[in-house]
């Protein structure tokens, strides 16, 4: 049986690539010559035409070969400008014979020079004809060690500058005190040992782990490149949880390794939130300046993708070239509300760390445009055209597509320091419009999360849509007219459900997407929706509703999914999704997803761990739930901040 096809459904996830496509690039059976000896065989061409031109040409005074100031090519050391020559490159004539003996010295010795480039040249090609393939590959190995060095000192020549460090609070420990939570909360701590050790010994360096085919993995949102994903992906979980020899082992890949000046075409918006948000997460964690000299790296090539003719940015870019290029199922080449809309958080905190304010001025401008159009019954449709400013297809969704657009107003107020009260107003009409157009109740009593298409509401709820919970909760505490209780309480309905989706399945694990009709409640109903691919959302709400209700029933939830996944997900080479959690004797996806170690875990981890880990006055999690810390105002040194607002 053949694993379906998963498309990018972007927001807070593009899942994976087709299954079957290959990670690894094709590899040529010939031997590549190196660019060195080929730069040689054309420069020795280019010097036998200019030796031979010296004995062809006439050699009359009146043809100087330098008349035309070629010398500034050739021998760019040599001052055009002196011995009485002009700026336009020509012989004053008529200063007597020493200037004519002198240009034939210089004549003769530039000829010597070229002959004996020319000889040498020749020599070093000879040389590399006589070498073997394995010398060769050895020798273009070590050239590119030593531009990869060249260029790593470089990159040290410029150091950031210093800011101050935002106040860290609760960085680790969060016993929980009561013994059986500690059990519990040690099995996850196993579930991570066990998932990045299979990954460090399978797919080391590689973005994703094939855990049944014990391979390395990736995705077309990763370029086919081997970036590390699940490494800079899990750094801050490995840390919180104390595991600071895996940290270390990841510390030392990305020192050594992760590279962005690759020729390779990413999705911006998914390294964003893993690479750029797991880096700045692993910086403020542990201190160590890396993290961060490689966050801002990643950001400066990812600026290109912002050169659209209205600053939207294009939801692919080249690492290496900076083209940009929007998916092509997308609503006619549209961008894509969850993706351009999920980049606040880490660009205000890229900006803090480097005080450049290129960061900030891009994404404040991306809200300036969407504060100024007009809105479907106060609804933002998931698709805008980056060229003409309008939006595509009338689409709203809470789930993919739209879902982190949302979060992303909210958390952009919590992370400062609750001063950024344009986000919580944006934040608090697009939750207005969601509760009038799309949040119903089913007739068994569930309260869901519908999706709008051109003036319908399709009754069906997608996982993703399940992180929903936790926002409302975490947006309870500001809420305008003192509804506070009610979206708190909207929170806990939302989490029932997505229970109900778990609960109601053979495996104890949720669907890709449910629906709410023909007698039928949250249950999937397509084959190609039963799916469950290691995914965080539901998890996360019951964390969030821990944090703020401690109800008990939420961490028997989540040790409910934590023993379901050890139980159906498990395999020798690390965890897996499964293609149907109806099924009893479900087929796996071989998939290890890196958002697994990211988020799946960190959240189970955090639920059983006491509130003092990672404390939500202090720190913003973001859609890859990196931590990132509230930016207080006695530190905050954003361009146009106003202290006193």
């Amino acid at each position: 049986m053949t694993t379906p096809a998963l498309l990018p459904l972007s927001g807070r996830r593009i899942p994976t690539l087709a299954p079957g496509a290959s990670s690894f690039p094709h590899h040529r059976a010939t031997l590549r010559l190196s660019e060195k000896f080929i730069l040689l065989l054309i420069l020795s061409a280019f010097i036998t035409l200019c030796f031979g031109a010296f004995f062809f040409l006439p050699d009359n005074s009146k043809h100087k070969r330098f008349d035309l100031g070629l010398e500034d090519v050739l021998i760019p050391h040599i001052d055009s400008n002196k011995e009485g020559k002009p700026p336009g490159g020509h012989i004053i004539h008529g200063q007597g014979g020493d200037d004519e003996h002198r240009h034939r010295e210089e004549e003769e010795s530039l000829r010597n020079k070229i002959r004996a480039d020319h000889e040498r040249a020749l020599e070093e090609a000879k040389e590399k004809l006589r070498k073997s393939r394995e010398e060769l590959r050895a020798e273009i190995q070590t050239e590119k060690s030593k531009v990869a060095q060249d260029l790593k000192k470089q990159d040290n020549s410029k150091p950031l500058p210093p800011v101050p460090m935002p106040k860290l609070v609760g960085v680790n420990d969060g016993d929980p005190g009561d013994p059986d939570v500690k059990e519990k909360r040690d099995k996850i701590r196993e579930m991570m040992k066990h998932a990045w050790g299979s990954y460090r010994q399978y797919g080391w360096g590689h973005n994703e782990l094939k855990p049944l085919a014990k391979k390395g993995h990736s995705t077309n949102i990763f370029g086919n490149s081997q970036l590390g994903a699940s490494i800079v992906d899990a750094l801050d979980t490995l840390y919180i949880m104390g595991l600071h020899s895996e940290f270390k082992d990841g510390q030392e890949w990305i020192e050594q390794n992760l590279d962005f000046s690759v020729n390779v075409e990413v999705s911006v918006f998914e390294v964003n939130i893993r690479f750029i948000g797991g880096l700045l997460a692993a910086y403020y964690l542990s201190g160590q300046e890396v993290f961060k000299v490689k966050a801002v790296q990643l950001a400066e090539k990812l600026l290109p993708a912002f050169n659209t003719p209205t600053g939207i940015p294009w939801a692919m870019v080249n690492l290496k070239s900076g083209v940009g290029r929007n998916w092509g199922w997308a609503s006619a080449g549209s961008s894509i509300l969850a993706e351009f809309g999920t980049l606040h958080m880490e660009f205000v905190h890229l900006t803090y760390l480097t005080g450049n304010p290129v960061y900030y001025q891009k994404v404040m401008h991306i809200r300036k445009l969407l504060a100024k159009m007009d809105r479907p019954n106060g609804l933002y449709p998931n698709y805008l055209n980056p060229r003409t400013g309008r939006w595509g297809q009338h689409h709203t969704s809470v789930g993919g597509l739209g879902d982190s657009f949302y979060e992303y107003l909210l958390k952009a107020w919590l992370m400062s320091d609750k001063t950024d009260t344009e986000a919580r107003k944006t934040y608090d009409d697009a939750i207005e419009a969601i509760e009038r157009h799309l949040i119903r109740k089913s007739s068994g009593g569930l309260t869901f999360i519908g999706e709008w298409k051109n003036g319908h509401l399709e009754r069906k709820m997608g996982h993703l849509t399940c992180f929903a919970g936790g926002m409302f909760a975490l947006g309870a505490d500001g809420s305008p007219n003192d509804k506070a209780g009610h979206y708190l309480q909207l929170g806990a309905e939302i989490a029932h459900t997505c229970h109900e989706s778990y609960d109601r399945t053979v495996l104890k694990l949720g669907p890709e997407a449910f629906k709410f009709d023909s007698g039928l409640e949250a249950v999937a109903v397509r084959q190609n929706e039963k799916y469950y691919i290691l995914r965080p959302e539901v998890i996360e709400t019951y964390w969030y509703m821990w944090r703020f209700t401690h109800d008990p029933k939420y961490r028997q939830w989540g040790w409910e999914a934590a023993q379901a996944i050890d139980k159906y997900c498990r395999v020798s080479g690390g965890f897996s999704g499964v293609k149907d959690v109806y099924s009893s004797n479900p087929t796996y996806d071989d998939v290890q997803q890196s958002f697994f170690l990211a988020e799946t875990l960190k959240y189970l981890y955090l639920l059983f761990s006491s509130d003092d880990l990672l404390p939500l006055e202090s720190w913003v999690f973001n859609t890859e739930a990196h931590p990132l810390p509230v930016l207080h105002q006695g530190n905050l040194t954003l361009p146009g901040n106003n202290p006193q607002r």
